[in-house]
């Protein structure tokens, strides 16, 4: 039961604090910009019903990517990000929502696409060595769940019956820490 990507918003997550990176990851250099704008640039390209994200302390600009900004508080955990971006996806009447992250710059269209025409009509998730995670596709009638999460695990709980959607392990590299900028060539010390 695929679902049309203009019935779909997508969320952006883009609040992190960058503590164990030690500086500004999203904007800390990537084949030639800023880290955050590569999944933002992708996300955007693709024709959604809205694209939103929910921004906290970093320098990089998603508005002039197209982004419907909405503020995170400081500190706040993964869970409050997407509950703000779940209500903002909500009030825009859309039939589902993909969650993606900014610190995610390898995931390609194509993979966001199949995750779309594979959606079940519940919730959908990436699958990676049988771990169920974002980006996914959370359902309308699902958007309750989320205000059941708390702390900093975001939707893993609620992907873990999702249906999965294979993706190699490259499409999915999560820039966390300096370790991982220098295994992905991302140069550190974002400002």
């Amino acid at each position: 039961m695929a679902i049309g990507v203009e019935r779909v918003a997508v969320v952006l997550l883009a609040a992190g604090r960058s503590a164990r990176f030690g500086g500004d990851k999203l904007a800390a250099p990537f084949r030639g910009r800023p880290l955050g704008t590569h999944a933002a640039a992708m996300l955007a390209a693709i024709p959604f019903a809205a694209h939103i994200a929910v921004t906290g302390p970093s320098v990089v600009d998603l508005a002039a990517l197209g982004f419907d900004c909405r503020a995170a508080p400081p500190d706040a955990p993964m869970s409050l990000s997407l509950k703000i971006g779940i209500a903002a996806a909500e009030a825009t009447g859309c039939d589902a929502c993909l969650i993606a992250l900014a610190d995610m710059p390898m995931v390609p269209a194509a993979h966001i696409h199949a995750l779309l025409a594979a959606h079940d009509g519940a919730l959908t998730a990436t699958l990676s060595d049988e771990v169920r995670m974002v980006p996914a596709v959370i359902a309308r009638a699902a958007f309750p769940l989320v205000a059941t999460l708390s702390g900093d695990q975001g939707a893993r709980a609620l992907l873990r019956e999702a249906l999965g959607v294979a993706a190699p392990p490259a499409w999915l590299v999560d820039i966390d820490t300096p370790g991982d900028a220098a295994r992905n060539n991302v140069q550190p010390g974002g400002r």
